[in-house]
Parts: C-alpha cells; structure tokens; sequence
C-alpha cells in the first residue's frame, strides 16, 4: 500500500478534545527524552495537567512544525510580541 494512502483514524474522548489550559509549561530532557509538563498555577496552588515524552527527533520535529505554524499565524494575523517576563517563578516574587 501506498504512504500517501494509508489513513489512520484518530479517537479522542470529549474530555481531551475540550483541552486544558496551561499557563506554565516547562521542558527537561536526558539523552533519550523529551519531556514536557504544561501546569496551570494559581499561587499557591498548581496543577500538572497533561505531560508528552518523546524522543529527540521527534522533538525537533514538533519544534519546526511549531515555529511554521507561528510563521503561518504572523503573515494572517500579524507579529506576536513576547509576552514580559513575570518577574517571578511559579507566582512568586523572583529574589
């Protein structure tokens, strides 16, 4: 069978399909992983919502397609300015 033709049906219960908001996220990796945690906190209290291990290559793959995706948003919407930097780390004032 043919790349192009093989089709892989996804299935997501609704509870995933709704999302999770984070407004934390932070990476760590070893030699053989990526992971990524996306925490929502509200001092004092924070929540690990959702966290994705995967390999280097395809870390790096998510990244390009991350950063083509930004590029894509910029040219219909217009440039994203970085948000500040909080001046704090997890909600609490940076010493």
């Amino acid at each position: 069978m043919d790349q192009e033709n093989k089709k892989i049906q996804i299935k997501a219960q609704d509870e995933v399909l709704a999302g999770k908001y984070a407004n934390i996220a932070q990476v760590s990796h070893t030699k053989e992983e990526f992971v990524l945690d996306f925490m929502s906190v509200f001092p004092p209290v924070g929540t690990l919502n959702s966290r994705v291990i995967m390999s280097p290559g395809h870390f790096k793959r998510m990244i390009t397609a991350m950063q083509d995706n930004l590029q894509k948003y910029e040219s219909q919407f217009g440039q994203i300015n970085k948000a500040e930097d909080p001046g704090t780390v997890y909600g609490f004032p940076v010493k």
